[in-house]
């Protein structure tokens, strides 16, 4: 059974046996059920540490936070699980950047980092690269989830409505009653400045594979991508640094489950045992 935490109000799961920790961070509109079978994979010989993003456990009242807010929180869940040694990132999502971001401003506290699905998606070689289908794509689901977010702490069933047919219509397949418009403040963050909103956050392209050892794993069958061809190809050439295409979509781990955590622990133990 995991190790429950309490840190600044947010639930951290840690369980496993290893010297080196790894810390998991989901994104939307998951919750740290999304690793299961990965804590499963890694346990022996890591210990795993899952944090539930603030305001995604719905049995807690709406809570949102800015990003500075966020990566003082992932540094007390590193200094509390590890406080003498730099931990493994593991990140999916909106997990990937806040991840990327705290790697960014604490990158004596991550050793290395195995990012899903979500790379350089603040570059200027990912914004160019999208067609305009594309960014009508990207900006019409998004804005749809901000707007959800604004509107549920006046109607929160429409909001719920609102928010459980978006992951209906991107093919997330959690329970219904597991998802709610609370999950949705950082994309209020990005299109409305919520919080502060998204600027001066970190350049990816400029942490991963230049300055920290990166995987990065990725499901092909997406009518849009979230990384640049450019930085896939920077990445790739990278010592110590690997990526691997999946046949799959957004949720790499759970549909290729067998071949992600195969991977991912593979990537691990040459990186954190090297020969």
């Amino acid at each position: 059974m995991p190790t429950p935490l309490q840190i600044e109000g947010v639930n951290v799961l840690v369980e496993g046996e290893g010297t080196h920790v790894v810390l998991m961070l989901h994104g939307w509109p998951d919750t740290p059920a999304l690793w299961d079978e990965t804590v499963e994979a890694l346990r022996e010989g890591y210990r795993c540490v899952r944090v539930c993003l603030p305001g995604y456990d719905l049995r807690k009242p709406a809570r949102s936070v800015s990003v500075d807010a966020m990566s003082g929180l992932l540094r007390k869940v590193v200094d509390a699980v590890s406080p003498h040694q730099p931990v493994s990132l593991l990140l999916h999502d909106w997990g990937c950047f806040f991840g990327y971001e705290f790697a960014a401003r604490h990158p004596d506290r991550v050793a290395r980092v195995v990012g899903v699905d979500v790379g350089d998606t603040g570059s200027a070689a990912y914004l160019k690269g999208l067609s305009a289908r594309e960014k009508r794509l990207i900006a019409g689901y998004q804005l749809w989830l901000a707007l959800a977010w604004k509107v549920g702490p006046w109607w929160p069933w429409l909001a719920n409505r609102m928010t459980r047919y978006m992951a209906r219509a991107t093919r997330c397949r959690n329970p219904p009653q597991d998802i709610g418009w609370q999950m949705n403040y950082p994309y209020a963050m990005q299109w409305f400045g919520t919080h502060g909103g998204l600027r001066g956050v970190a350049r990816v392209e400029r942490l991963l594979g230049v300055d920290m050892p990166a995987l990065y794993i990725y499901g092909r069958r997406k009518p849009f991508m979230f990384h640049s061809a450019a930085w896939l190809d920077q990445l790739a050439r990278a010592p110590g640094c690997a990526v691997l295409a999946l046949d799959t979509g957004h949720w790499v781990m759970r549909q290729k489950p067998i071949e992600f955590n195969a991977c991912v622990r593979a990537w691990l133990d040459r990186s954190v045992s090297p020969p």
